[in-house]
């Protein structure tokens, strides 16, 4: 495909997804119907579109109009291009621009929501517009080093050996930093072998900041795809682990990941008894994480909101229930928002008398990775 074929196909695409159709699915029909899309032109449209979402409202004020059109002349723009070398509409290039067209300014706008923009600000306080603005910006891959398969120095060598150039990173040594070809990364030795696993730095340090001894109970509450178990089935041996999500489906990859890993997890749709520690990564707005689910900071309601910090307490309140005396609760979210993070342990403090704050951790993509919070609390 050529540069003006591809801004085409994300035009088209982009207008489905401001029309309502998640990004995921709308990228996944294009692909599906253009069997002439080569792997580097649908990762090429990919970057289009999810770049457009990550600016969505500074590339329509540049491009004139809040439309996959404008989003990418507004792109162009952005990235010191001339649209109209691209608008040429010969092959399968867009139509030539218009009259005024491209000529906007995008001084003042947020890629914020505005009805998020108040609470956004509170939470953040004076980082608020550095995060905004690095949300912006494509998240870096980071990858965990399985301890039980190799030293970061070993996984260092085999993604080498796979074309994958990635640097460690100075807080924590098993978190590695891809720097080149990480799409290589799922056809690779170094993965397929379970030396590696995909997971942000932020949870990196959140897993590292768990207390976890040999032999403990461990409870994954929310465990989703288990990146968390696995990342915890590392930190020491002969733990007896058990994954449970309301939606067991969300756990369907976790035995194949485990096995890959080298580790024995238990999957309960109902988990009973009480457990050392037991981990509650909750469902959320995903806020910390808009750089990489663009389209999810769009599709985001205040109703939305109030619906999932309301299901956060209930699902504290459950997990719980699981903790002794002298066991641990660990709260986390992919959020940025107060309502969801330090609001929501302080009202479960309220009604929970016996139970206490250990400790606070808050990450953003200025400091970390994704924006990440982790609450360690304590039962007396």
């Amino acid at each position: 495909m050529t540069p003006g074929a591809r801004i085409s196909a994300a035009i088209a695409i982009l207008d489905r997804i401001l029309a309502g159709q998640p990004a995921e699915q709308a990228l996944l029909r294009w692909s599906r119907a253009s069997r002439f899309a080569g792997s580097g032109d649908r990762a090429a449209v990919r970057d289009l579109v999810f770049d457009a979402l990550r600016c969505r409202n500074s590339h329509a004020a540049l491009g004139g109009s809040l439309s996959g059109r404008g989003l990418m002349i507004g792109g162009l723009r952005a990235a010191g291009r001339d649209p109209a070398t691209v608008f040429t509409g010969e092959g399968h290039a867009p139509a030539p621009l218009a009259a005024g067209e491209g000529t906007g300014s995008a001084d003042g706008v947020s890629d914020i929501p505005d009805w998020l923009a108040p609470l956004w600000k509170s939470s953040l306080g004076g980082d608020a517009d550095a995060v905004a603005a690095a949300m912006r910006q494509r998240a870096p891959v980071w990858l965990r080093v399985n301890t039980l398969r190799a030293t970061p120095a070993d996984a260092i060598r085999a993604l080498a050996e796979d074309g994958i150039a990635a640097v460690p990173d100075a807080r924590l040594a098993t978190a590695l930093r891809v720097t080149e070809n990480e799409r290589r990364l799922s056809q690779g030795r170094a993965y397929g072998d379970g030396l590696v696993e995909l997971q942000d730095l932020s949870p990196q340090l959140a897993c590292a900041a768990l207390p976890v001894a040999p032999g403990m109970r461990v409870l994954d509450y929310c465990a989703g795809g288990g990146g968390k178990t696995l990342a915890v089935a590392a930190r020491a041996k002969g733990l007896a682990l058990v994954a449970h999500d309301a939606d067991p489906a969300r756990m369907r990859d976790l035995p194949q990941r485990a096995e890959r890993a080298g580790v024995r997890v238990r999957l309960d749709a109902d988990p009973a008894g009480r457990f050392d520690l037991v981990i509650v990564d909750a469902p959320c707005s995903g806020s910390g994480t808009w750089r990489r689910t663009p389209d999810s900071k769009w599709r985001l309601t205040e109703p939305a909101l109030r619906d999932l910090v309301a299901l956060q307490a209930e699902i504290l309140r459950k997990a719980a229930r699981h903790v002794p005396p002298g066991g641990h609760l660990a709260y986390m979210t992919c959020s940025v928002l107060a309502p969801e993070n330090d609001g929501q342990v302080a009202a479960f403090l309220r009604g929970h008398p016996d139970f206490s704050q250990l400790s606070r951790h808050f990450w953003t993509p200025l400091d970390a990775g994704d924006g990440f919070f982790l609450a360690l609390l304590a039962r007396r």
